[in-house]
């Protein structure tokens, strides 16, 4: 049994829009639904829905969902602490949890069952979906140690000019054991630029414990587009297009 946080809490500040951001439409649906399938493709049988802006309106939207429930972060502080606000419900849960942002609505099921299948098989404290693109600006790299085992998690602002080169980039979706990562969020501290708690300190604190951690290249760089801005939401509705139209001519 395993569940999944969805991080939908986010403003549409860069959409120019009142709209809360997940409930912009791609390709006729609101694109953190797209999201929730593929949470399920993956096998996931609770889903809790993390929201902010406007809350009512996504609870709204999402109430149809009987497998949805809905965590509240009233002032919103970083990812770290979006799922700090999901521990009322998941605090007793002992499994996996995938961590995933509601602004992708290009994630496949198939994907997020591998992540999940690589945290049971290495009995991982965490698992961090990569993908290898040499479209890496702006994105954060994975760094490897001479052994290709897991390291951390570098930013682009924070990289060295050799770290910069990097294709392994962190795509935003996690596999957690759900124990392991309420336990993490307790160390992780807002000491940086924006006073936030970045759920990707996680990943280090759980390797500095001693615990296995790991990357795992099982997406492709389009399941990692988040949508910001209306020229990204055209983009990937394209994408899905194109997706459904390759689905029809192979049956």
């Amino acid at each position: 049994m395993s569940a999944a946080i969805i991080l939908a809490a986010g403003k549409s500040t860069r959409m120019k829009s009142e709209t809360p951001k997940v409930l912009h439409h791609v390709c006729g649906r609101p694109m953190i639904e797209h999201v929730l399938d593929a949470a399920r493709e993956a096998g996931v049988s609770r889903i809790i829905v993390v929201v902010g802006f406007k809350a009512e309106l996504v609870k709204e939207s999402l109430g149809k969902h009987p497998d949805v429930e809905f965590a509240l972060q009233a002032e919103q502080h970083g990812t770290g602490h979006a799922v700090m606000m999901c521990e009322p419900q998941l605090g007793e849960f002992d499994g996996p949890v995938l961590v995933l942002a509601g602004d992708t609505p290009l994630l496949r099921g198939s994907s997020l069952s591998d992540l999940l299948s690589v945290q049971s098989t290495e009995a991982a404290a965490c698992v961090v979906g990569s993908a290898i693109t040499a479209n890496n600006d702006g994105l954060g790299r994975i760094v490897r140690d001479d052994d290709g085992n897991f390291l951390r998690i570098v930013e682009q602002k924070d990289a060295t000019a050799e770290q910069l080169e990097i294709q392994e980039i962190n795509t935003g979706c996690y596999a957690f054991d759900c124990q392991a990562l309420f336990e993490s969020l307790k160390s992780v501290k807002p000491e940086n630029n924006q006073a936030e708690y970045y759920l990707t300190d996680c990943a280090e604190i759980l390797k500095d414990q001693g615990n296995t951690v790991s990357a795992a290249a099982k997406l492709d760089i389009d399941e990692a587009m988040g949508v910001n801005t209306q020229d990204q939401l055209a983009e990937v509705e394209a994408v899905l297009k194109q997706r459904a139209e390759g689905l029809n001519r192979v049956a």
